[in-house]
């Protein structure tokens, strides 16, 4: 039976900060509520909340000990990163401390010859492979936030990014993480070699969304860069062309660096924010980038080619040098910002689907724009079926806000419904944690909630996010009120 948390009856505000107070220095505790207001959500910012306290630890160490005290007071601790989630999985808990790494930042080592590099969690994931550069190297998991989001976060969420269909999710790319448990016991997960004796722990950490402890360093795989990367570009005039020709790709054998779609409105917000040369005639947008030697690469786009002609691709533009394939990601990777400027505010999901389904999904989220009355931007990783519909709403009316809400939970029921998951790199969080539901039967919610209590028997490492409580409802320290969805 695990032991219920403290409550802040038994747990004095005033003792809590003196013994944070003795562990951090006074610049990396924030108490005053305007100065915490950065740290009230992540990027889906539909969900607030403020803490107790931001703790701000520099070292693995002082981390530790702001753990070690947490747990014997039984207070909930939220691990945080840059707050580029998209699921509130970084949102505060009322009761508890606000963990945040991005101070823990140090490129710790870069082992061009084993090709590893080993990092503290608030490396951003861009600096990687920057650092790694002048050796030939780079970190192939390259989400849209790259520039912003760090290792620990991509750890915590198993990111992906546009090339993850032929290198790739975080987990796919990691060596080892050194995490702390609840009560700030260091362990090391993985090691150095390709594979390691013993249980997969690494698998179950990584994509846990700091549920299970709290990772301090990462060791991460470095490859090659290819000797050669380019990009094709193709409009087309339907977006269900566009989704039949995505699957053609894949079928003829040939796995893509990178394969990624934007429907019209997606592709003209990503236009006049980068000036890409996007069609901008076109309905639907595909962006495949074929890399490895010349006369691969070579063959590769002749192949492609001729698949998206024959399925009506309107027109094709191949990069001529580095230079234009950057420029030509860049308003991929500009796209959601982009949308946010045709909206006050915009809801971006993260559904995954198989791939054959493309064409018929995305006619759904279309007949289910007109139902809602709200524009959508589609925009996602179309090799491996990784939706990130753009739902464009205005906070300050609630009667759209409810819309968008319902609207995002339609799109993940209809991701379950056609064979899919209603996440692919995002994470659960507190935003889909009814849809675990959808997706999953009881017997597999009490596995993951008897692994979550076999890593935080008190349950007090990010509460409320991720798996639904079942049977421990009444123990279990969740978000109050409207965010009460485990119980």
């Amino acid at each position: 039976m695990t032991t219920t948390p403290h409550t802040l009856a038994a747990v004095s505000a005033d003792l809590l900060r003196q013994r944070l107070a003795s562990i951090l220095p006074a610049h990396c505790l924030i108490e005053e509520t305007e100065a915490q207001r950065p740290y009230e959500c992540d990027a889906l910012s539909l969900y607030r909340e403020l803490p107790l306290f931001v703790a701000l630890p520099e070292t693995a160490d002082q981390t530790q000990a702001v753990l070690q005290c947490c747990h014997e007071l039984g207070v909930p601790v939220v691990p945080r990163g840059a707050g580029t989630g998209l699921t509130a999985g970084a949102m505060a808990h009322p009761e508890g401390v606000l963990l945040g790494l991005a101070k823990l930042n140090r490129i710790l080592d870069i082992d061009p010859v084993a090709r590893t590099a080993r990092l503290e969690p608030g490396v951003t994931n861009l600096a990687i492979s920057e650092a790694a550069a002048e050796h030939g190297l780079y970190y192939a998991p390259d989400p849209s936030s790259q520039i912003a989001c760090t290792i620990g976060g991509n750890v915590a969420a198993n990111s992906g990014g546009v090339h993850c269909l032929k290198y790739g999710l975080t987990t796919h790319n990691l060596l080892t993480v050194e995490m702390l448990t609840v009560e700030g016991e260091r362990v090391t997960l993985g090691g150095d070699g390709l594979d390691s004796p013993g249980l997969d722990m690494l698998a179950i950490i990584t994509g846990s969304e700091g549920l299970l402890g709290v990772t301090v360093e990462v060791t991460v795989k470095l490859l090659p860069r290819p000797e050669i990367a380019r990009v094709l570009l193709a409009g087309f005039d339907s977006v269900s062309a566009a989704g039949d020709a995505v699957g053609a790709v894949i079928a003829a054998g040939i796995i893509p660096g990178g394969l990624e779609m934007m429907d019209a409105l997606a592709l003209q917000a990503a236009e006049d924010f980068a000036r890409a040369g996007y069609p901008r005639d076109a309905q639907a947008l595909l962006l495949c980038e074929l890399d490895g030697t010349e006369e691969e690469v070579a063959q590769h786009i002749d192949e492609v080619s001729a698949i998206f002609t024959a399925h009506g691709a309107t027109s094709l533009r191949v990069s001529e040098d580095e230079a234009e394939r950057v420029l030509l990601w860049k308003g991929r990777k500009s796209a959601f910002p982009a949308v946010g400027r045709m909206s006050p505010d915009y809801y971006c999901m993260d559904g995954t689907i198989p791939r054959h389904q493309v064409s018929h999904v995305l006619e759904e989220i279309s007949r289910l724009s007109k139902k809602y009355d709200l524009r959508v931007a589609n925009v996602f990783h179309a090799g491996d079926g990784n939706l990130h519909p753009l739902i464009m709403y205005d906070a300050a009316d609630p009667a759209q806000v409810t819309r968008a809400e319902q609207f995002g939970v339609d799109i993940l029921e209809l991701s379950v419904a056609v064979g899919g998951a209603i996440t692919g790199e995002h994470g659960v969080g507190l935003e889909k944690l009814n849809q675990m539901h959808d997706q999953y039967g009881e017997s597999e919610l009490h596995l993951f909630e008897d692994i979550k209590a076999a890593f935080d028997p008190q349950l007090t490492l990010n509460p409320g996010k991720g798996v639904p409580i079942l049977k421990r409802c009444q123990e279990y320290r969740a978000l109050p009120g409207k965010h009460n969805h485990g119980c």
